[in-house]
């Protein structure tokens, strides 16, 4: 069994990504689904649809939810989902090379290709190249145990840092630790659960906890391999890849230009920043442009924002966070070679060029297939939950690009899903997790090499 395994591995590390996910997902489905799982004698199980939208938004780390977080598990269901974030927020890749190494007791090179293919802007290949990636292929060890090791140390971290703004609330020592550790790995998996009824409109005049809040999200949304490059060159920016450099910079460019945004659309909405002072608002239009990244926290109503607003953060939410992080979307790497290569189109330029460093033309295409894929699964997506629930179309588009981009920010329509809007909406989430181009790699059937060039002939474009 375990030479078949090796051989799974070796021959497709993509589609044994997929399955171990999807194992996941299964086993904690029929866990959640157990009436041990839900709190109150005699309740009976949480119906399957529950179970598995929770499963999946647990394992993909979404954060939308169909049930109260806060009353309806139990302790073993909470200890289940407290598990589930913290394996779902390694990724995808990074957990099946793991599995891949323990069960066959080495890593091929084709998976240590998906391993560094994942945690890397642009596709691998051998020779003088991949000298310039993030992480080299020798690296992968190392970034492997670089998500283990800051995964466990930053959320020790912010948990310590917020037991005493939980103890402040009134809450008892056990409980405050346990709020701020299922708060410190939901902020930092950015997964965007809450296991006390208010959730984050608790600590809403509490400007440290929202603080850690941000810090954790901020952090899970860069990515391990950017973590992993500040940890070793953190004094020397000039070592730095093209990678962290473009993550670093698109990331604070969105998250300055989001929270100028929101204090623009919002400062008089009555509903959300209308009654607090600009300091105040100032902050809370921040916190809502970190969580639209993919943290998925919220101190407000979202369908109480305006249309423009809801727009923005649709915008937002499908960029999402960096290459190999606990965010989702289609990341800011992909939004940034996009525009390099229409600001280097607009100059005439031969290639896109950034921090010194020619960009390869694959990488447009990849992205350009990201932003595709991405798209149309939004939009069949979107039509299918408007035609179930006939709802009005910003909220469900707002919803179903907080599944794909896997942030957790709702409306309040997934609450209302019937049960096949549920489904639909777990499909969606997955897809948004996988990722796009994993998941096109692993439906190939296979690779084939193409041994001609076909006549080239230039259509008419714009």
């Amino acid at each position: 069994m375990r030479d078949a395994v090796d051989a799974f591995v070796r021959n497709s590390p993509s589609r044994f990504a997929i399955t171990v996910f999807a194992g996941l997902i299964l086993i904690t489905t029929l866990l959640l689904a157990l009436p041990i799982a839900r709190s109150g004698a005699g309740t009976g199980g949480t119906p399957l649809y529950d179970a598995l939208f929770t499963a999946v938004s647990t394992i993909c780390v979404t954060g939308l939810t169909v049930v109260d977080m806060a009353t309806h598990w139990s302790p073993f269901g909470n200890a289940v989902i407290f598990i589930g974030m913290n394996i779902g927020g390694v990724g995808v890749l990074t957990l099946a090379s793991i599995l891949g190494l323990v069960i066959s007791r080495r890593l091929g090179l084709r998976a240590k290709l998906m391993a560094a293919s994942d945690s890397n802007p642009s596709r691998i290949h051998v020779g003088p190249v991949a000298e310039r990636q993030a992480v080299r292929l020798g690296e992968v060890g190392g970034l492997l145990v670089t998500v283990a090791v800051s995964t466990l140390a930053i959320e020790a971290v912010i948990m310590i840092g917020m037991i005493p703004s939980v103890l402040a609330r009134g809450f008892d020592f056990g409980t405050s630790v346990w709020y701020s550790a299922y708060y410190s790995v939901s902020a930092f998996t950015n997964t965007g659960f809450a296991p006390n009824p208010l959730g984050p409109v608790a600590f809403f005049d509490d400007y440290w906890f929202q603080s850690l809040m941000i810090l954790a999200v901020f952090l899970g949304s860069l990515g391990f391999p950017v973590i992993f490059a500040l940890a070793r060159s953190w004094r020397t920016p000039r070592r730095w890849g093209v990678h962290v450099k473009l993550t670093l910079t698109t990331t604070l460019i969105l998250l300055v230009a989001g929270a100028i945004t929101f204090l623009i659309l919002e400062y008089n909405n009555p509903k959300t920043y209308g009654a607090y002072g600009l300091g105040k608002t100032l902050y809370e239009a921040l916190f809502m442009s970190t969580m639209t990244r993919s943290g998925g926290f919220s101190t407000i109503d979202m369908s109480d924002l305006y249309g423009s607003s809801l727009l923005v953060t649709d915008m937002l939410m499908f960029v999402g966070g960096g290459s190999a992080s606990t965010a989702g979307g289609i990341k800011v790497t992909t939004l940034a070679v996009l525009f390099l290569a229409a600001f280097a189109e607009a100059r005439g330029a031969p290639s896109m060029q950034a921090f010194g460093r020619r960009i390869p033309r694959d990488i447009l295409r990849l992205s350009v297939s990201v932003v595709l894929w991405g798209a149309t699964i939004v939009a069949v997506s979107t039509v299918t939950i408007a035609q179930i629930t006939k709802a009005p179309l910003d909220f469900v588009l707002f919803d179903v690009i907080s599944g794909f981009a896997t942030c957790g920010l709702s409306t309040g329509l997934t609450e209302s899903l019937p049960p096949e809007g549920k489904y639909v909406m777990a499909a969606t989430m997955f897809m948004g997790r996988v990722g796009t181009v994993t998941l096109a790699a692993a439906l190939a059937a296979s690779q084939r090499r193409q041994l001609f060039k076909r006549p080239e002939e230039r259509p008419i474009v714009g």
